[in-house]
């Protein structure tokens, strides 16, 4: 089975079989360099028209952490005040205004997208989101580091505090990112097989 994909196995385990979402972490920094690389991998997904939605905040201060953590929910608040560095991954609903860079060959991209109702574009934002986020998680794991991403958190009190109430991003995703710590890991539930999943038509 592992020869049936081009990808090392050694990538294969690093990315997939032996990645696994972190609860606890240790105190070596995530550098600007580490996400920088990260980011610069990971931008070659591809979105919607290209639209690259995801905005990326980087919460690494104590006192950006203190104003974070009272919107985490249960047992993230304690991950997220010891984890070396804190991801707010959000959806940018004015995406469209980088399409005269981003989507160049629809010269009325902007316009039209610009046209469309609010909540329309907030859709498109979070689904091409999503995506972008799941290139992350890869990117993290590529990096050798584990991620620990978050959706229980209080969304719209992180972007009144964070990005203010009438801002285009709408946090989607909280991350802790870093080396993982001692008893970082749940036991590995079960996953459904291919037989479960594909439909052959």
């Amino acid at each position: 089975m592992y020869d049936a994909l081009a990808l090392d196995k050694n990538a294969q385990d690093l990315l997939f079989r032996e990645a696994r979402t972190a609860n606890s972490f240790t105190d070596e920094p995530v550098t600007d360099e580490q996400l920088r690389a990260i980011y610069d991998l990971v931008k070659y997904g591809p979105t919607s028209m290209n639209n690259q939605p995801l905005r990326v905040t980087a919460v690494r201060s104590k006192e950006a952490r203190e104003r974070l953590i009272p919107h985490m929910a249960g047992n993230n608040a304690p991950k997220t005040s010891t984890a070396p560095l804190t991801l707010i991954l959000s959806a940018d609903s004015s995406f469209h205004e980088h399409f005269p860079t981003t989507f160049p060959v629809a010269p009325d991209a902007r316009e039209n997208f610009s046209g469309m109702p609010v909540e329309a574009r907030e859709n498109v934002a979070h689904e091409n989101t999503m995506l972008q986020i799941g290139y992350l998680i890869m990117g993290v794991r590529a990096a050798g580091l584990a991620a620990g991403p978050m959706s229980g958190f209080d969304a719209e009190g992180v972007r009144k505090e964070f990005f203010g109430e009438d801002s285009a991003l709408k946090p989607a995703v909280v991350m802790n990112i870093g080396k993982p710590g001692p008893d970082a890991w749940f036991d590995r539930l079960p996953r459904l097989g291919h037989e479960q999943v594909v439909t052959e038509l």
